[in-house]
């Protein structure tokens, strides 16, 4: 029997609105009048008024590490490097480990001195007797203590491509990795299990439903664990407990690993286009602007003795990009600074079919970039994954790191909409937390969420209505999915979320506070 949603606000495209649908299977057959006309052959669900939007799909996270962030070392509240000790050995106290890992902690919130980054010999105060990596928010930056780097044996003599293992005065490592040699540093970790792999992608899901987000695009084969995430995932798959729609984003930095996963993962026949889909192929061209690892035309105008790191040269980029389209495989690559964004669009341009971006190889993050880049970006149709949640720490650093021209043109999210570029919205979680609402709020405000800088580039703010399609069938575009997915219309799959407030009329300032009610996927309630 078909269910019938009425007596609500249904969005349904700009500007447009319907108070029902009908539901059949898992997908949407008929809304508005068509769809009551249905009523007396429907299970009937009254909306009582709200409003109901598609379900949000964020098109680049880490849904896995999202999981074990909720339960792992949380170093967010860390205000200096004695606190974050302190955030260690407390935890210790109350967990019984063998080995310590804890992310969040951003020197710039540190009140003591912001300049200094942790190192080896602070993380020693907590343990010597256990490795412990911590790493820093973006991901790009992280320190181990002494005996972390015992057990990898790391010497000064240690060189990692495409990374650093940076030293003291004296020339001894210090603990502190960047890029590459952060998947060097976290081996020193010992490896999930199968089960904690299916507990942390459980715990992940649980917590995108409860935001309302329904589909994600998942970067969580990262590091050593490849196989393990993909049993992972089939595993959840083959007991129907994969809850969210999931479409992988694996990171393969090189022509070895990349050439063993169209091997073996590449022929596994185990997929599908509604639930769980195989992908692209992650690269990473730089690192973070916070930790100075994103790579720029110039040098950093708070730092002239760098302008970033390339993770990967322009030869290794180019091989990958070349056998990827080889193979049919869409590439996204994250790209921060405009120095990375000009190789990746040069790379791309390589495999583009007749002048055509046919596998719509697209851009992560896209953050600092030039008018002409963006011009550039928008006539070749290369979507673009952005984080607008990201405004609400770079706000405060973004002129020191770049310099104000530069600054000027970045983040420049509503003149690529503008321009026609295909553009999707992401947390890039559990780098920032996965909440919607906070990243629509920085998208249409330009503004943090507490402090009273800002705003941003106001003339970088999206509507509500280019912000929602940006989240949801911007997004669905990314995974060649938009002709069924992210849109509340007929033949569209029956993805939605019912909110306690309308998301269209609220205050701005109100819209962090909007909550999710009940979301839906495939016509079936998951909360």
């Amino acid at each position: 029997m078909a269910l019938l949603l009425t007596n609500g606000k249904i969005y349904v495209d700009r500007n447009v609105f319907t108070d029902s649908l009908l539901i059949k299977d898992d997908t949407i057959i008929a809304i508005g009048d068509a769809a009551k006309q249905e009523k007396s052959n429907s299970i009937l669900y009254d909306l009582k008024g709200k409003t109901v939007i598609p379900g949000f799909n964020d098109c680049h996270l880490h849904l896995a590490s999202v999981g074990e962030f909720l339960s792992a070392c949380s170093l967010t509240q860390a205000k200096s490097i004695k606190h974050l000790i302190q955030i260690g050995k407390d935890y210790l106290k109350t967990h019984k480990m063998t080995a310590l890992y804890g992310m969040g902690w951003n020197q710039d919130y540190f009140t003591d001195d912001h300049t200094r980054l942790p190192n080896r010999w602070d993380l020693d105060q907590i343990s010597t007797e256990i490795p412990i990596v911590f790493a820093r928010t973006c991901g790009h930056l992280a320190v181990g203590n002494s005996k972390a780097l015992e057990i990898l044996k790391v010497t000064p003599d240690t060189h990692i491509e495409g990374g650093e293992v940076l030293t003291d005065e004296a020339g001894m490592p210090n603990g502190i990795f960047t890029e590459n040699a952060v998947k060097f540093i976290y081996t020193a970790i010992p490896p999930k299990s199968d089960a904690d792999w299916e507990h942390n992608l459980t715990a992940g899901i649980e917590h995108a439903l409860k935001n309302g987000i329904t589909s994600v695009q998942s970067c969580d084969v990262l590091r050593n664990d490849i196989d393990a995430v993909f049993k992972a995932l089939h595993q959840l798959n083959s007991k129907n407990s994969l809850k969210i729609r999931y479409h992988h984003q694996f990171n393969f930095q090189n022509m070895h690993d990349f050439d063993r996963y169209l091997k073996t993962e590449f022929n596994n026949p185990n997929y599908d286009t509604k639930k769980l889909s195989k992908g692209t192929l992650k690269l990473f061209k730089d690192g973070s602007l916070g930790a100075r690892t994103a790579h720029l035309n110039a040098p950093y105008a708070d730092a002239p003795e760098t302008n970033g790191t390339q993770a990967l040269s322009d030869e290794a980029l180019n091989e990958l990009c070349k056998c990827a389209a080889e193979n049919g495989i869409q590439v996204i690559t994250h790209a921060i600074g405009d120095g990375a964004i000009d190789s990746v669009i040069k790379a791309y341009e390589k495999t583009f079919d007749g002048g055509q971006n046919t596998l719509r190889h697209g851009i992560v993050h896209c953050q600092i970039t030039s008018k002409s880049q963006l011009k550039k970006i928008a006539a070749h149709k290369i979507p673009v994954l952005v984080q607008p949640i990201f405004i609400d720490y770079d706000v405060q650093i973004v002129k020191q790191r770049v310099g104000p021209h530069l600054a000027a043109t970045s983040y420049a999210f509503n003149t690529l909409t503008q321009l026609g570029t295909p553009i999707g919205f992401s947390t890039d979680a559990p780098v920032e937390d996965l909440n919607p609402f906070n990243n629509l709020y920085c998208a249409i405000t330009r503004k943090p969420l507490t402090c009273n800088k800002g705003p941003l580039n106001p003339n970088e703010a999206m509507d509500i209505f280019d912000a929602i399609d940006a989240y949801t069938v911007g997004s669905a575009y990314i995974e060649f999915k938009e002709h069924f997915k992210g849109r509340l219309k007929p033949n569209f799959l029956a993805d939605l979320i019912v909110l306690d407030q309308d998301l269209f009329t609220i205050s701005k300032e109100d819209i962090p506070k909007i909550k999710v009610l009940k979301t839906m996927i495939g016509g079936q309630w998951v909360l």
